[in-house]
C-alpha cells in the first residue's frame, strides 16, 4: 500500500513539476543563457501568443458555506486523480502581539508537531504511507495563515481527517516548542551571515520604518518569549471557521465532498477572532544610501527600492509590464546592460510586490567589488531612461506577450488556478477579474509604462542598500549621495555626505 501510493504520487508530482517549470519559464520571460553572451544581439523573437488567448474563459469555482461560517470553494479539475486544498485563516503576522513578533508563524509551523490524537512522528508516518503532504506557514507581515494538503483522490478521506486534526486540535507540546525555538534562534545567526539577507533587511527598514513589513526575521527576543500557552491562545482565538476559507482543486466535485467537509469541520465552533489591523505605511524619507560593511567581501550586493502599490491598485497591470521591460527576465534592460553588455554581475533584475498595504519595487544584483560604481551608475541610467523616455513599441509588445503567455500557460496548472481564486476572494476582486486580466495587460500603452515608472521609481525617495567591503566601496558610493554605514549586526558606524 505504502509503496504503491508513494509511487503514484511521485509520478504525478514529476509530471506537475515539469508543467510548473514550464510555467515559471514562460512567466519570467526568456531564460537567461547559462553560457555565452547576448552582447550585441537583437531580440527578434516573440512569445507565441495567439490573440485568441486574450478571450480566455476560466473554469468557474463552486462555493458553499457551512453553518459555522466556513466558506468552501471547489474548483474541479479531472485531468489527474489528485487534489490540493488550502485552509486560509484570515489572521497572520499582522495579528502578532507587539512584543511577540513571529507568534503566528510559530503557531503555523508547529501545527503538525503533535495533536490530540497523534504525535508528530505518527502524523508523519501516516502521511508518508499514503504519499500525502500537509504544511502550514504564516508570514511576518501577512494577513493570513495558510495550511495546505495534497494527495491522491483515492486517499481524500484519510488526508482530510489528518488535515482537520492538524488545524483543529494541535497540542503544541512543550518539548517540540522548545526545540523549534532553539533551532529558529540558532539559524538566525547563519542567516544574518548572508549578504542578500542583510541587504533585504536594511531596505525593508529604510522603506517601512516601524511598520510590520520592515521585519524580515522575527526578533530573537520575541521568539524566546513564546510559550505553549501563547500558541494555544493564538490558535483558539484565530483558528475559527468564520475566520477562514477552504479552497480545494482537483479530481473532486462539491456535491461529492461537501458531506465529507461537514463531517470534518461541521462541528468546529465559530468564534470572534480579533480583527486584523493593517497599519498605514509611513511617509517616505529622502533618498539615501546604506552601506553595510562586510570586510573582505569580493562582491557588493545591491538592493534598490521604494514603495510600490497595493494589490488592488489599478496600476497593477501597468507595473507588471513596466517591470518586465526594466528587469523582469533575460530580455530586460537591466539584464542586457549590467550583465550582458557590462559583465558586472551574473544575475540582475527587478520585481514588485503588493498586498493589502503598499508593497515595494526593488531592483537588485550582486556585483564584483570593482564594479560597484559602474553598476550603480547603470542602475540609475536605466531608472532615468524608463522614466524619461517612452519605451519602444517592440519592447512593449514583447513584454505584454510574455506576461499573457505566462498567464495562459499557468492555466494548465491546477495549483495556479486555485491561487488565482484565493487571490480574487482575499482582495474582493470582481468575479471576472482573471477572465479579463489578459485584456488589461494588452491595453497597457507606452504612456502607461512611463507614467508608472515616474510614479513608483521615485528617485527622490529611492533607498539604496549596498553590502560589501566598506574600505573599497565607501568613497565610490558617496559620489551618489549621503551614505549611512552599518556593521553586519545592524549597528550604525558613520554617516558621510555626498562627495562632489
Amino acid at each position: 500500500m505504502k509503496n504503491t501510493a508513494n509511487a503514484k504520487m511521485k509520478f504525478l508530482i514529476a509530471v506537475m513539476a515539469i508543467a510548473s517549470f514550464a510555467t515559471t519559464v514562460c512567466a519570467q520571460g526568456t531564460l537567461a543563457p547559462q553560457t555565452g553572451t547576448m552582447k550585441g544581439a537583437v531580440l527578434k523573437g516573440r512569445a507565441p501568443v495567439n490573440k485568441q488567448i486574450l478571450r480566455v474563459k476560466l473554469p468557474k469555482a463552486q462555493e458553499a458555506t457551512l453553518k459555522n461560517g466556513l466558506r468552501v470553494v471547489v474548483l474541479e479539475n479531472h485531468r489527474v486523480p489528485t487534489f490540493s486544498m488550502e485552509m486560509v485563516v484570515m489572521s497572520g503576522g499582522l495579528s502578532d502581539p507587539a512584543d511577540m513578533h513571529g507568534l503566528a508563524g510559530v503557531t503555523a509551523a508547529l501545527l503538525r508537531e503533535g495533536t490530540a490524537k497523534h504525535t508528530s512522528r505518527e502524523l508523519a508516518e501516516q502521511l508518508d504511507t499514503i504519499g500525502a503532504t500537509v504544511n502550514a506557514n504564516s508570514g511576518l507581515s501577512g494577513f493570513t495563515t495558510n495550511i495546505t494538503a495534497a494527495g491522491l483522490v483515492e486517499n481524500f478521506d484519510q488526508v482530510l481527517d489528518l488535515f482537520a486534526e492538524v488545524i483543529r486540535t494541535p497540542k503544541f507540546p512543550t518539548d517540540e516548542v522548545e526545540r523549534y525555538k532553539s533551532r529558529t534562534v540558532s539559524a538566525q545567526g547563519q542567516i544574518r551571515g548572508q549578504a542578500a539577507f542583510l541587504a533585504q533587511e536594511r531596505l525593508n527598514q529604510a522603506i517601512y520604518g516601524t511598520h510590520p513589513a520592515s521585519l524580515v526575521l522575527p526578533p530573537a527576543e520575541g521568539i524566546k518569549k513564546i510559550a505553549p500557552a501563547d500558541l494555544m491562545r493564538f490558535h483558539d482565538e484565530n483558528y475559527v471557521p468564520n475566520n477562514a476559507m477552504l479552497a480545494i482543486v482537483g479530481d473532486v466535485t462539491l456535491k461529492e465532498i461537501l458531506p465529507k467537509l461537514e463531517r470534518a469541520f461541521g462541528d468546529w465552533k465559530s468564534g470572534a477572532a480579533p480583527p486584523t489591523v493593517i497599519p498605514a505605511v509611513p511617509a517616505q524619507s529622502a533618498a539615501k544610501i546604506y552601506l553595510i560593511n562586510r570586510p573582505g567581501s569580493v562582491q557588493t550586493v545591491f538592493q534598490i527600492g521604494a514603495l510600490g502599490i497595493e494589490r488592488t491598485d489599478p496600476d497593477y497591470a501597468a507595473m507588471a509590464v513596466m517591470n518586465r521591460i526594466l528587469g523582469g527576465g533575460g530580455s530586460s534592460r537591466l539584464f542586457l546592460n549590467i550583465r550582458e553588455d557590462k559583465s558586472y554581475a551574473y544575475s540582475v533584475g527587478s520585481n514588485f510586490s503588493s498586498s493589502k498595504y503598499r508593497g515595494t519595487f526593488v531592483a537588485s544584483a550582486p556585483v564584483r567589488t570593482d564594479a560597484t560604481e559602474g553598476a550603480l551608475r547603470e542602475f540609475m541610467n536605466e531608472f532615468n531612461r524608463i522614466r524619461n523616455e517612452k519605451v519602444s513599441a517592440n519592447e512593449l509588445d514583447n513584454a505584454k506577450r510574455s506576461i499573457v503567455g505566462g498567464f495562459a500557460l499557468s492555466l494548465e496548472n491546477p495549483g495556479a488556478l486555485l491561487q488565482n481564486i484565493i487571490t480574487q476572494k482575499l482582495y474582493n476582486m470582481p468575479a471576472n477579474y482573471w477572465d479579463t486580466y489578459p485584456q488589461k495587460v494588452e491595453a497597457i500603452t507606452v504612456d502607461d509604462v512611463q507614467r508608472v515608472a515616474q510614479k513608483y521609481i521615485d528617485l527622490n525617495h529611492l533607498q539604496i542598500v549596498a553590502v560589501g567591503d566598506a574600505t573599497k566601496t565607501r568613497a565610490v558610493l558617496a559620489k551618489f549621495g549621503t551614505v549611512e554605514e552599518y556593521d553586519a549586526e545592524g549597528k550604525p558606524v558613520r554617516t558621510a555626505s555626498k562627495t562632489q
